[in-house]
This record gives structure tokens, C-alpha cells and sequence, in this order.
């Protein structure tokens, strides 16, 4: 074994062995202590505190007072009285009590694959373990008493559907009479319009605000590619993602409440958003307002909130004032986020989707196969059709590069002679060579190019089946249920033949979660590379064997989807290199090239 060979294998053992160190002496011990503090964080919730977190646009702070004991949610929900919310997407209720619109379960989302688990709760009221709640209002008007979380409202209807809204009413005694009108749509899209008539005898000032609210951090995925947090699009100051952790660390804005404030915004959205699920206050797009982020550290942990702050409104006596805000509390299902930026103009509403920086790749993608998957009902089959028509679009290219491998090979002995003439001397051999690619116009990059124009297409299809909820819980065939999960097969148990859990070993666990689609893909690759003269370069050649074993490994972790595509992209890769080749007359060495590989293992 050569020196440049031994180092090179040195250079793989010691990655893989950070690799395997880190993930033992940090990210696991990491992942371990962040669940951990959001357990902590989610038990130990300010359930009832002796005040609600601050309302946009005023001072002052929840009350540091003890927070009684966490309750069932079903006990929580049982406390008032309750209007049903009922529409084909979510179920749920809103509180008479306070008008808060905290109770949300998506009707078409289990929490497993199996139908018959529980529907995705999205939003709870305050007492149960995890408050997450949306609310609305007035502020300002300090001699006037306002509604708020212990106002009752008298109601017109028991029941909220897409056909009947609901009326609430207050009058607070003062000279000010309040309305409410809630209504939803068939998805999850509510619309507050709220009012005020003036009966008094003196103008009033107020300022109409929404706001969602959070408490304790959830349980995050944790990956760099996906934002969960706070998010928005704030007009002309675009969009904003604040992870829960970064909140910490902003400015104080007024006692223990730290956060960003947006000035002067018209259009857009506030929320808070998981991988797939959010919430987002929407205001009047036409209309100023002030947009927050903040968290508060409350009597037993933190409260994170988005809202929004109105412009004043001047209510004189005999007259009237209205706002009206929205609220979307859903699946970010791209359909119906599309659909609400422009039946509504949400500006940048798509947004809500974390379609990352190549936005411009990620979603049309998206867009290609969820057409494809129209006709044919199943996502992995609109993955491989998507796949041959990108493979039919860079043809071309392909083709130009795999014309150029063949002029390679075709001065195969001329660079052979050139290394062996200059063995001694690099800097003289590099020169050849390049003088001899110049004279046969040969880009020796050129082979590179069937694999980087890959890249963007295989990150952009990665976000697709990472972000979009399209692709969860969605089957392929046989043992893929999910193609937005890794495949749940190992080799290491003989595809499930012998009762063991591989996964579940410490540290290298995650290592051994290597099935059927991921030897597939490693298999496919490697035919690939052997389609292709074998580099005259020890340590290339080296490099190139070991590179289709670390792909298998690094990719049994991925979605199965992913690793679908990738699969298939080399399978079409070798019949569409085979084609060329064989069209431009140059051998295929893919036969020479095992003969080689097991001649040497016999002779060893």
C-alpha cells in the first residue's frame, strides 16, 4: 500500500471516528439535555399566572404569582362554557369566557401512520400542560374598561361552522358596547371582526391587537434546514424567523419581557410555526401596524409570543370603529397557503412553508411532482416520473460530458506514457496533461458535471420531503409507509427476520439503520462508477471505490423518498451513460472493471 493510499485511509478513519465521537460526546448528550429543559419547560408552564403575558402595545409584565397544578386538557376544557368550532379540516372550540380561540385538533392528521391514532392537537387552553391559544382585542382607552380573559360574552349561537358564524357581545357598562364576529372557513382560516360603538359622552382611543401565544418551548426537530419558532413577514422588512432560543437573547423591551419590535409594517402575517403545523395572526393588509416577537419569563417558565398592534382608532360619541384580523390555525398544506395569499392578498403567505433559500428550485419541484402525483396517487411514483423528466431536461449537458469521458479514455495511453515519463517530476506531468487536454479539447472536469448538477436538485427534493406535509405519512410500496421517513429496515436483523432492534444500540445505533433502499442506492452508485475508466491516481482511485459505501451509510438516515430518487437517478444515469458511450463508440468498462476488482481480490 502506497503512503498517499495509507493516508487516505487514515483520513477516513479519523472522520469516522469524530463523526462517531461527536454524536456521543455532544449531540447526543445535546438532543438529550434540550428534551430534557422542554419537558421541564412544558410541565412546569405558567398555567393560570396572576396576569395574561403583556398585551401589544402596553407595559408591564405577567404577575410572578405560583402557578396552580397542570390539569388534563379535557379538565382544562371543561371549566367554562364552550363554542363548538366545527369545519371539514379542524375541530375544536372557543372559550365564552375570554373569547380565546384555544382549542384545535386537525381532523385529516394522525399523530402515527396508523389512522386510528390520535388527531394532531394543534392548539390548548390555559391550565392543561401545553397553553397554546389565540386572542384579540382592544387596548388603550385607559379609563375605560376593555374586554379581556375574564370578560363573559353573551353568544347568538352555541356552534361555529363555515356556514354560521358567531356573535359575541359585551358592554362594559361605560358607554362602550363591544361585538365580536367569528367566522371560519372550510380549512382553517378564522376571521375576528371586532367592533366598538361609542354610547357615551366622551371619544375613546383604542387600538386593535392580535396576538398567539405559546407556553413553554416545545420539542423541536432541531435540524438547520427547518424553521420552528416564531415567523412572519413584516411589509417591506420581509421575512423575519426568530428560533424560541434566539429570543433570549434579544433586548429588553419592558420588565422581564425580551423580544423585537417591527414598526410601520402593512401586509404580512405573525405566528409561531412547527415543521407542520402553524399559527399566524393576519391583520388588514392595507392597514399600518406594529408586529412583536417576544418571550416572557413568567412565575414558571416562558411565554412565547407573536402580535400585532393596530393603528389608534378614535371612537367619538355616537360612533363606531372595526377591525378586522385573521387567523390561520392549520397544516401548512401548500394548496391552501397558496390559495390564501391570493384569494386574500396575504402578502408572502407561502412564506409560512420554510421553502429555504432556494426557493426558486424547492418549490417548483414541489409543484412538478404534486402534479405528477395527481394522476397517479402516489408520491414515490411522482418522484421517479419527476426524476426522468429532470434527467430528459439536462440531458444535454449529460451528454456533453460523457463525450468528453470518452475523449479521455481515447488518450488513455498518451496519459499513461506522460506520467510514466515524468514519475519523478508532478509539476512537469500536470503541464502535459493539461497541454495534451488542450490539444484534444478535453475538459477533464467535465466527468464532475453529471454529478454536481445533481446537487441542487437533490437538496431541493431533500427540503421537499422534509418540510412538506404533503409527504408525510405518505406510502410508496411494500414496507414504505412513510417517504418522509428513513427506511425502517436494517440488514443488521436481516430486514426484520431476527426480533432486534438495531437502532436502539448507544452511539452507533443510528450507524446500523441501513435497509433495503440505502444498499439499493449504494449498489446503484457504485455500477455507475464502475461504467468509467478506473482513475490512473492511486488516491482517486481509493477515494472512488470507498465513496459508494459512505453514501449508503450516510444516506440510510434520510427519507426513504430521498433515497428513492437517488436510487432511481443512478439507475437512469447508467442507462442513459451506457446509451452515450455506446452511440460515440467508446467501450463500456463496467464488465473490465469487476473482472479487474475480483481478479486482484483472488490474487491477494
Amino acid at each position: 500500500m502506497t503512503g498517499e493510499n495509507k493516508n487516505l485511509l487514515l483520513a477516513i478513519a479519523l472522520s469516522v471516528a469524530v463523526l462517531i465521537g461527536w454524536n456521543y460526546f455532544y449531540g447526543v448528550p445535546q438532543m438529550e439535555k434540550q428534551r430534557q429543559t422542554a419537558r421541564q419547560e412544558q410541565q412546569t408552564a405558567p398555567v393560570q399566572p396572576g396576569g395574561t403575558p403583556p398585551a401589544p402595545g402596553q407595559s408591564g409584565a405577567p404577575t410572578a404569582g405560583a402557578a396552580p397544578a397542570v390539569e388534563t386538557r379535557e379538565a382544562a376544557l371543561a371549566k367554562g362554557p364552550r363554542i363548538v368550532i366545527d369545519t371539514p379540516k379542524v375541530a375544536g372550540s372557543l372559550t365564552v369566557r375570554g373569547a380565546r380561540i384555544d382549542d384545535v385538533s386537525l381532523k385529516g392528521y394522525h399523530e402515527t401512520v396508523d389512522p386510528r391514532s390520535p388527531n394532531i392537537v394543534l392548539l390548548s387552553p390555559v391550565g392543561s400542560a401545553h397553553p397554546y391559544y389565540a386572542e384579540f382585542g382592544w387596548v388603550g382607552g385607559a379609563a375605560a374598561a376593555l374586554p379581556g380573559i375574564a370578560t363573559e360574552w353573551k353568544a347568538d349561537s352555541d356552534r361555529l361552522t363555515p356556514a354560521k358564524p358567531v356573535t359575541l357581545t359585551w358592554d362594559n357598562g361605560q358607554g362602550l358596547v363591544f361585538r365580536r364576529v367569528v367566522s371560519v372557513d372550510d380549512n382553517a382560516m378564522f376571521t375576528v371582526k371586532d367592533m366598538v360603538e361609542n354610547k357615551g359622552s366622551q371619544p375613546v382611543t383604542l387600538h386593535p391587537y392580535g396576538l398567539v401565544s405559546r407556553y413553554g418551548k416545545p420539542a423541536t426537530q432541531g435540524f438547520y434546514i427547518l424553521h420552528e419558532g416564531l415567523v412572519g413577514v413584516l411589509g417591506d422588512k420581509g421575512l423575519q424567523e426568530v428560533k424560541y432560543d434566539s429570543l433570549d437573547k434579544d433586548p429588553v423591551l419592558n420588565g422581564n419581557v425580551r423580544g423585537q419590535v417591527y414598526d410601520g409594517a402593512t401586509g404580512g402575517f405573525v405566528g409561531i410555526t412547527d415543521k407542520y403545523w402553524a399559527t399566524a395572526v393576519i391583520p388588514d393588509q392595507a392597514t399600518p401596524y406594529k408586529g412583536r416577537f417576544t418571550v416572557t419569563q413568567g412565575a414558571a417558565g416562558k411565554i412565547y409570543q407573536s402580535d400585532i398592534l393596530g393603528d389608534a382608532r378614535t371612537v367619538a360619541p355616537g360612533a363606531s370603529a372595526e377591525a378586522t384580523t385573521r387567523l390561520f390555525a392549520g397544516a401548512k398544506e401548500v394548496a391552501a397557503i397558496d390559495g390564501y395569499e391570493r384569494t386574500l392578498g396575504i402578502k408572502r403567505f407561502d412564506l409560512l412553508i420554510d421553502w429555504g433559500w432556494f426557493y426558486f428550485i424547492t418549490k417548483p419541484l414541489f409543484k412538478l411532482i404534486d402534479f405528477i402525483y395527481k394522476f397517479f396517487g402516489n408520491f414515490g411514483v411522482a418522484i421517479l416520473i419527476a426524476t426522468v423528466l429532470i434527467k430528459g431536461a439536462f440531458f444535454p449537458l449529460a451528454n456533453r460530458s460523457y463525450v468528453s469521458m470518452a475523449k479521455m479514455k481515447a488518450v488513455q495511453p498518451e496519459m499513461m506514457a506522460i506520467r510514466d515519463r515524468y514519475a519523478d517530476d508532478k509539476m512537469k506531468q500536470q503541464q502535459a496533461l493539461m497541454e495534451l487536454y488542450k490539444k484534444e479539447k478535453i475538459n477533464p472536469l467535465a466527468g464532475c458535471w453529471p454529478i454536481l448538477i445533481q446537487i441542487p436538485v437533490f437538496f431541493a427534493l431533500y427540503k421537499v420531503l422534509f418540510v412538506t406535509i404533503e409527504m408525510r405519512h405518505a406510502p410508496f410500496f411494500g414496507w414504505i409507509k412513510d417517504l418522509a421517513a428513513p427506511d425502517p429496515t436494517t440488514i443488521f436483523n436481516l430486514f426484520g427476520l431476527i426480533p432486534w432492534n438495531p437502532g436502539a444500540l448507544p452511539v452507533i445505533g443510528p450507524f446500523l439503520m441501513l435497509g433495503v433502499w440505502p444498499i439499493i442506492m449504494g449498489f446503484t452508485m457504485f455500477v455507475q462508477m464502475k461504467m468509467n475508466p478506473e482513475p490512473t491516481d492511486p488516491v482517486q482511485k481509493t477515494m472512488f471505490a470507498w465513496m459508494p459505501l459512505i453514501f449508503t451509510f450516510m444516506l440510510a438516515s434520510f427519507p426513504a423518498g430521498l433515497v428513492i430518487y437517488w436510487s432511481w437517478n443512478n439507475l437512469l444515469s447508467v442507462l442513459q451513460q451506457g446509451f452515450i458511450m455506446r452511440r460515440n463508440g467508446v467501450k463500456i468498462e463496467l464488465w473490465d472493471n469487476l473482472r479487474a476488482m475480483f481478479a486482484r481480490k483472488a490474487q491477494a
